[in-house]
């Protein structure tokens, strides 16, 4: 497999896992905000991801939580599944049953917590491939994992057969368009494209499209990828010039954790205030219920015109 056995591009959302305040999964929360996502015309969406709060929950919860989103979107964009875990026996019987139930693909990251050495990450992705017959997305997710897939380890696993695609969240931008020139003649390349800089870079060397966490924009995401398509630089440049703004005021350098709460938690909380069915963060993310950092949040938003005027927030 390659990037040509997958149609895989444009702007995808990292769909966060909808909670309700007692932990529980909301699966009626999490169809409407796929309704949604689809309604603002993204081009595929991954399930359980970092953003989907995979940690928090037991092997059965994220089968569920995958049947739930593949039979929501009913085959009308690609839906990837993580399934990331410690070992490539649990992420192979997770990815199994992902593509079983009619997944796209699937998505994981080295094993968190191991720090794995070069090798053993190869070896992982590897064991992970042989167990799941089906397109694999690779996750450079460094804070994670403490591996930063660069340039040298990404050109060796896309070698692996079913390696279709990465997903590059490194910290270190000038290390991932390096990482971009070197695979996207072979795989498929989301990473951020969507700011100035990352746009210059997509137009000199070329890319596939960005999985974010939700959308705090709206339809202007996946709309910057139709302009990307069209030819309308301008539209693109206009985009990204807003997202440049945006990001530092919400967000951490490397975007691994907002500057009011946990990544998952802050993003909750802006989908209650631009009226996305986002639900609760579970333990151990605690929701930002700070009414300074609330009204803060809120600030930024109406900056940027994001917040209705007819939403309050508490």
């Amino acid at each position: 497999m390659d990037r040509n056995d997958v149609a895989w591009q444009g702007y995808w959302p990292a769909c966060p896992t909808p909670f309700r305040a007692d932990g529980s999964y909301d699966a009626e929360a999490h169809r409407a905000l796929l309704a949604y996502y689809l309604g603002i015309g993204v081009h595929g969406v991954l399930i359980n991801g970092t953003t989907g709060e995979w940690f928090s929950q037991t092997q059965d919860e994220r089968r569920l939580v995958a049947e739930t989103a593949v039979d929501q979107v009913a085959g009308r964009v690609p839906v990837v599944v993580g399934v990331a875990a410690y070992t490539a026996r649990e992420a192979a019987e997770l990815g199994r049953h992902a593509i079983g139930i009619g997944a796209a693909g699937i998505e994981s990251t080295p094993p968190p917590y191991v720090k794995p050495y070069e090798h053993e990450t190869i070896a992982y992705y590897e064991d992970l491939a042989r167990g799941v017959d089906g397109p694999l997305l690779v996750y450079n997710w460094v804070h994670g994992t403490a591996v930063d897939i660069g340039p040298a380890l990404a050109d060796k696993l896309v070698g692996i057969d079913t390696v279709v695609a990465l997903k590059d969240s490194t910290p270190n931008a000038e290390q991932f368009y390096e990482t971009a020139r070197t695979i996207v003649d072979r795989v498929r390349v989301f990473g951020p494209f969507m700011s100035v800089e990352g746009l210059e870079r997509l137009l000199a060397h070329g890319g596939d499209g960005f999985i974010g966490g939700g959308t705090v924009f709206g339809a202007a995401d996946p709309e910057f990828w139709k302009n990307y398509w069209r030819g309308d630089v301008a539209a693109c440049r206009a985009h990204a010039e807003r997202v440049d703004r945006l990001f530092p005021k919400l967000w951490l350098p490397g975007g691994w954790g907002g500057v009011y709460g946990g990544y998952q938690s802050q993003l909750k909380a802006i989908m209650k205030m631009i009226g996305q069915p986002g639900g609760e963060p579970r333990r151990p993310r605690l929701p930002v219920d700070d009414p300074a950092s609330l009204a803060a949040i809120e600030e930024i938003l109406r900056e940027e015109s994001l917040l209705p005027e007819e939403v309050e927030v508490a």
